[in-house]
């Protein structure tokens, strides 16, 4: 410890201040969530109808007890009332606020508090123990110094960080764009058909929790994602009535696409199957393409499938107030252009070429993003061990 340095309980410095609220003030609830921070944000909106609430001010920090809402905080800079689910912490004249609030968020302390939480469906940690935990207390001059040491670190971070995710953006759309231009501008000896002319469709299984006879891997809407092949290794297993006939199962070559969804941007994504080790089928969420043309590659017409183009068609003839569905009529009749059988293979192996570099390149700036993530574990822990 550094000299001058002090440990104490978290309790000889602050106290979870657990004052009910008796007037009108903005509320913070569990899902006030800042997305790219975690942190929590300060609500607007008049307060809900709610038993109890805690009141915060100035003088606090706010620090979540249930998981998923475990260890986000927040240093309010107004006053207000929140869920009793989070915990206002009042500091003590030796703590600073901001001191507090980004040793919460320290690995050390975060692994420590998870230590703590019981329950199986909603676990929450036991703010009690959190109290006998030993928080490094140095002066609070130093204190200060740290505080704003660490600021700036996480500002640079930060900004480092927002460059690589714009960076990782713009690698994904390079791939977008690339596709897209492949089909906006067809060649000579390119045909429109309808896709009914040359696939036949049929709908998923439809089973229940209830429901006794044979298992089987199933492709649900969760399996789509953006992956372009069949997922196998994460396929769910499911008991369905009776056994299937042959003409359930999925072949090598088939497009599924998701039929039905609550949210309308999902329907017509679609992924395709290679090679099937086992018997699969596929949700009643979903439906099948089954190509029975000889001359169409199936790659390619997965590729067009997943152009911004069909997207949108498909995605606006999705039917239906609550569930937006797509029908087989609505496929049949989706016009699709193709060039000859050698043109689509070329195309699918250039597509194929550039999916490649581009993923090497999210493969890259995801790891940036990563290594930020943990120099900033690094930052903290050097903090709270004096090394600043």
């Amino acid at each position: 410890m550094k000299k001058g340095w002090e440990v104490k309980k978290l309790g000889e410095v602050c106290e979870f201040d657990k004052t009910p609220n008796s007037k009108s003030l903005p509320y913070i609830g569990l899902e006030d969530i800042e997305p790219n921070t975690g942190r929590f944000i300060g609500s607007t909106h008049p307060q809900r109808v709610k038993s109890l609430t805690f009141a915060f001010s100035r003088e606090h920090v706010l620090y979540g007890r249930l998981r998923p809402y475990l260890n986000k905080a927040l240093v309010p800079d107004f006053e207000g009332h929140c869920s009793t689910e989070i915990f206002p912490i009042r500091v003590t004249s030796r703590l600073d606020r901001r001191f507090l609030f980004l040793w919460l968020l320290s690995d050390k302390t975060v692994t420590q508090i998870d230590a703590t939480c019981t329950g199986a469906r909603m676990p929450r940690a036991n703010m009690n123990a959190v109290l006998d935990f030993e928080i490094p207390l140095p002066p609070l001059p130093e204190q200060k110094r740290i505080v704003a040491i660490l600021d700036k670190a996480f500002a640079a971070i930060s900004t480092a960080k927002a460059n690589a995710e714009k960076n990782l953006q713009n690698a994904r759309e390079l791939f977008e764009s690339y596709l897209q231009s492949v089909f906006a501008n067809p060649g000579d000896g390119w045909e429109e058909k309808k896709l009914g002319q040359i696939a036949s469709f049929r709908n998923g299984l439809n089973y229940t929790k209830e429901s006794e006879g044979e298992l089987i891997k199933i492709v649900g809407v969760k399996d789509f994602q953006k992956s372009y092949w069949i997922p196998l290794e994460n396929l769910d297993t499911i008991m369905i009535d009776g056994k299937l006939s042959e003409i359930d199962f999925l072949k090598e070559d088939d497009i599924v696409a998701v039929r039905s969804n609550g949210n309308q941007e999902l329907i017509g994504r679609c992924i395709l199957a290679g090679y099937l080790p086992e018997k699969i089928s596929h949700s009643g969420f979903t439906i099948r393409i089954r190509i029975n043309s000889n001359d169409i590659f199936p790659q390619y017409l997965c590729h067009y499938l997943k152009s911004q183009k069909a997207r949108k068609q498909l995605v606006e003839s999705g039917i239906g107030t609550n569930i937006k569905s797509l029908n087989q009529m609505t496929l049949s009749s989706l016009a699709t252009p193709f060039p000859p059988l050698p043109k689509q293979r070329a195309i699918v192996a250039k597509l194929d070429a550039f999916s490649a570099e581009t993923k090497k390149l999210e493969a890259i700036y995801q790891q940036k993003l990563a290594d930020f993530d943990e120099l900033k574990k690094s930052v903290l822990k050097r903090a709270f061990e004096g090394a600043i």
